[in-house]
């Protein structure tokens, strides 16, 4: 498994290139992108549950699932969210020069958006763009990548080959994301690309698995985007499909790795943060409750405020997981540990050092396990730190 950020090339499975341009929206970056298949790509989706849904997202969703698609074509600094009817019409023109450009029909080009709500595109500069993108495409995903951030102050991508029965086939993922983000049955912005065969049924079945597993339980701040997806296309370029159970496994196996890997970057990389912060949970009764308590944690401001100041108040992980409607009976039987360094068993606090748990908090990584030892469900859990930049990021954000 190879993480994108902080290299220079990560390649694309056979069949696909991608590319990022400036098209004239943003000042000084890329600020649209396109990743091309070079034949028709089974292509499946999930999106945000937010109720107000951006144009892209209703315009995707109504394609999807499909075995036909060429292209998903991206834009950032303008989410046309909340833009009425002139946004879905420009969203339309998108994916219609896109289509244009790649040579294909409309109906083939997927689209997604990010930037600021309310803000329609300027489809004239992004239309006259698409061309010189599409022709400059190559097939490496460093150009996509960063066309795609909005407050990212990394590029974000992953590659792995994966070993199968008939041959190797590899997976290629991008993602986006630093605020607005607590997904439900999304991501921020997602994209899995591979060369492996899949049905249309596989590719939702695994795409949905891998989801929840790693981007359904990151949160930076709590907000679901209006514009949340993520994306799977499959184009069978290798020849090689999933002719075995095992196959079926290795495969789901490494796509949930890469999922988690992307997962783990956006966490790392939320606005203002300065330290990851992993929930492993342990032990619970049952799996909505081990995944709603790590999820929990990672959304606590409180918690979020105490790790950002390496102090090891574990009282507010307490509080957080009671009002997580963990039962007392399971808290009494709980153990937690900060660090490595139980704080929290049998209902009361453990004999630690303090100073030395501080010092261990000074890391950029920060894991909090909690044991339940009530069950055989566990979750895993990713966040990050609250830090004044924050604030200072998302009161200036539109501006």
């Amino acid at each position: 498994m190879t993480p994108g950020p902080g290299i220079s090339r990560t390649p694309l499975p056979k069949g696909f290139v991608a590319g990022g341009i400036n098209s004239g929206v943003r000042k000084y970056r890329p600020d649209l992108g396109i990743i091309v298949s070079e034949t028709e790509a089974v292509t499946v989706g999930v999106f945000t549950q937010n109720e107000c849904k951006a144009a892209p997202v209703l315009y995707s969703q109504g394609i999807l699932p499909s075995e036909h698609i060429r292209a998903i074509v991206t834009n950032s600094g303008q989410a046309n969210a909340a833009t009425g009817p002139q946004g879905r019409e420009r969203n339309w023109q998108m994916a219609l020069s896109a289509s244009q450009a790649v040579g294909c029909l409309p109906h083939q080009v997927v689209t997604a958006s990010t930037g600021v709500i309310g803000v329609p595109l300027d489809i004239e500069k992004i239309s006259a763009a698409m061309p010189e993108m599409v022709e400059r495409a190559t097939e490496n995903a460093e150009g996509f990548a960063l066309s795609i951030m909005t407050t990212d102050l990394v590029p974000k991508t992953v590659t792995t080959e994966v070993e199968l029965t008939n041959g190797n086939v590899r997976i290629t993922g991008v993602s986006k994301g630093s605020g607005m983000i607590h997904p439900n049955m999304a991501t921020m912005l997602g994209y899995i690309v591979t060369d492996v065969e899949l049905t249309v049924n596989q590719a939702q079945a695994m795409l949905r698995e891998s989801t929840d597993l790693s981007f359904n339980m990151i949160s930076v701040d709590g907000d679901t985007s209006t514009n949340d997806c993520v994306f799977l296309m499959a184009n069978g370029a290798s020849g090689v499909a999933l002719s075995n159970e095992d196959d079926v496994r290795i495969f789901r196996n490494a796509l949930v790795e890469l999922s988690i890997v992307l997962a783990k970057s956006i966490a790392r990389d939320g606005e203002g943060a300065t330290k990851l912060i992993e929930v492993e949970l342990k032990g619970a009764p049952e799996s909505k409750m081990a995944r709603q308590a790590a999820r929990g944690i990672t959304l606590s401001p409180l918690i979020k405020s105490a790790v950002h100041g390496e102090d090891p108040n574990w009282g507010r992980i307490l509080a957080r997981l009671g009002a997580e409607s963990v039962p007392g009976d399971v808290l009494e039987k709980m153990s937690l540990r900060i660090q490595g360094v139980k704080i929290f068993e049998n209902g009361g606090p453990a004999v630690f050092d303090r100073a030395e748990v501080k010092r261990l908090l000074k890391t950029d990584t920060v894991k909090i396990e909690a044991d339940f030892n009530s069950g055989g469900a566990n979750a895993v859990a990713w966040g990050c730190d609250l830090s004044k930049k924050y604030v200072d990021i998302n009161a200036e954000y539109s501006t």
